[in-house]
């Protein structure tokens, strides 16, 4: 598995490197046979350390996880735990995907912007209806079936999911509902 493993204006030494190595890599490899990386951030918060970890598996799906402690290694470890538990929640799930996916997913390239939010007075007008475009970044749309779109967002706590549908190769959405339900958009 490749780390990348990095600190926000904190020095990372290499005790704490082959720490997350170690535990990370012990977490994920009991439940998925072929993670392919992790990103371990950590970060300061006033009086807190805060870990963020994502950890790509070779399904497709990725996990993320995010804990904060007043100890840098008590941050890693609340983190692990979390991505731990996420995993082992959808052990059964993944495995079953696993068997029946023997290549990587496909993934496609697209275009991300970020669009400058419209804060305009009450009486004044737009100057244009085109939004201004702030950034613009490349993102990875990857070829799901419905049920591991649906996985790949519960896993990432995300409120929607843009993927291409390996039955039909069309591009879909899921999506949170406000009633808890997923909603699934299929053009």
């Amino acid at each position: 598995m490749l780390y990348q493993i990095s600190g926000k204006q904190i020095d990372i030494g290499e005790a704490l490197q082959t720490h997350v190595k170690d535990e990370l890599s012990a977490a994920v490899k009991k439940y998925s046979d072929r993670p392919i990386d992790a990103n371990v951030v950590f970060s300061r918060n006033a009086h807190e350390y805060v870990c963020e970890a994502t950890v790509h598996l070779s399904t497709g799906l990725t996990a993320q996880a995010k804990a904060h402690a007043t100890e840098i290694y008590a941050a890693f470890d609340s983190c692990c735990d979390k991505m731990e538990k996420q995993l082992r929640r959808y052990k059964r799930r993944l495995k079953d995907h696993h068997r029946e996916r023997a290549e990587p997913v496909e993934q496609i390239g697209g275009s991300s912007y970020i669009l400058a939010s419209s804060e305009h007075a009450e009486d004044a007008e737009p100057e244009s209806l085109q939004p201004m475009i702030i950034a613009e970044m490349e993102t990875k749309i990857s070829t799901l079936s419905v049920g591991e779109a649906v996985m790949q967002m519960e896993l990432t706590g995300a409120q929607v999911l843009v993927f291409q549908n390996e039955k039909t190769g069309k591009i879909n959405v899921v999506h949170t509902r406000e009633d808890g339900n997923v909603g699934w958009i299929d053009p």
